[in-house]
């Protein structure tokens, strides 16, 4: 175990930052309940909802103080597993931002829509059992442009309503933001971001920047791939309703190019006494305009694994040698 890997401790005091336009200040990294929703078609295969609470409850222990969801993780079980966990705590209590846009039917056929928003809120709403939610994001943007900006007026008027607090987005892009921004003001916004996904440097994070738009990165690690844990014994043997089974991440011939990564992600962290999850984390939060990273966790002992993070800052060396490129001379 390593000394940011504070297993004994019961609480912790994690740096806060300011979300966007909102009056939210949020922990540097937050509880992701993406695997928490268990089996569905981009699941990540059987989970255990005691474990998931177990998470949940040492996470909020750690200091953090935000859970993200989406209505869509196991199609409604994440909320619902995020509300039974959140009856069972008694210390104060954390953000809960969730999302809509992706709807399925009794089959569970996911369908990518936001003709449904105000059923998708009531229904979440229920699942949750809040009366208001604290960030409400459309989930991705559908392939017609103006019904993505018809979904998003009407989460402007949910938010007057007092059923959500602050609105955001997630997947969007630099043109999507700017004609969202035209409607009603975008607290959020919340990208994939890794050291394996990096196209939202060039324009994305300028705009959010400028526009005072927060930013939430998800996958910080990369569904696990930078962790240290994941092998190509381990990826070859995943489970077949996993859906990292079927991404070309971890599948030749990229799983070679991201092992060889996670090496250098191991050998900084090694002298630092960080984890190569840790360390991709830090990676992700060096950026100035990232307001906090999403971690997901399927037990307690990985929400400990994962603490550390918000607190190490890597040096332009380090960052240099983790990415293979030669430092910035001052």
């Amino acid at each position: 175990m390593n000394k940011y890997q504070i297993m004994n401790a019961t609480t912790t005091h994690l740096r806060t930052k300011k979300l966007g336009n909102s009056d939210l200040f949020i922990t540097s990294i937050g509880f992701g309940s993406w695997a928490v929703g268990g089996p569905w078609a981009h699941g990540w295969s059987a989970q255990d909802d005691g474990d998931s609470i177990a998470a949940i409850h040492r996470a909020l222990e750690l200091g953090i103080n935000w859970i993200d969801t989406a209505a869509v993780y196991g199609l409604g079980h994440s909320e619902t597993v995020v509300a039974r966990a959140l009856a069972k705590w008694h210390g104060p209590r954390p953000y809960v931002f969730t999302k809509c846009g992706m709807v399925w039917d009794k089959d569970g056929k996911v369908d990518y829509s936001l003709k449904s928003v105000r059923r998708e809120i009531e229904d979440s709403l229920r699942r949750l059992k809040v009366e208001t939610i604290d960030l409400y994001q459309i989930h991705w943007p559908v392939d017609e442009v103006e019904e993505t900006m018809k979904g998003w007026a009407e989460l402007s008027k949910i938010q007057k309503e007092g059923k959500v607090r602050w609105i955001g987005v997630s997947n969007f892009s630099k043109e999507e933001l700017r004609r969202a921004q035209a409607i009603a003001p975008v607290t959020s916004l919340q990208p994939p971001y890794s050291l394996i996904k990096r196209d939202i440097e060039e324009e994305v994070l300028p705009l959010c920047e400028s526009e005072n738009i927060g930013v939430i990165a998800y996958s910080p690690m990369a569904s696990g791939l930078l962790t240290g844990a994941m092998t190509r014994e381990r990826a070859a043997k995943l489970p077949e309703d996993d859906w990292r089974k079927r991404n070309a991440e971890f599948q030749e011939p990229k799983l070679t190019q991201n092992m060889q990564l996670v090496e250098r992600l191991r050998k900084v962290g090694a002298r630092r006494g960080l984890t190569p999850g840790q360390v991709a984390i830090a990676w992700t939060l060096r950026h100035s305009v990232v307001t906090g990273a999403i971690v997901g966790a399927r037990n307690a002992k990985q929400v400990e694994e994962m603490m550390g993070a918000p607190d190490f800052r890597l040096s332009e060396v380090e960052i240099a040698e983790v990415e293979q490129k030669q430092p910035v001379k001052a």
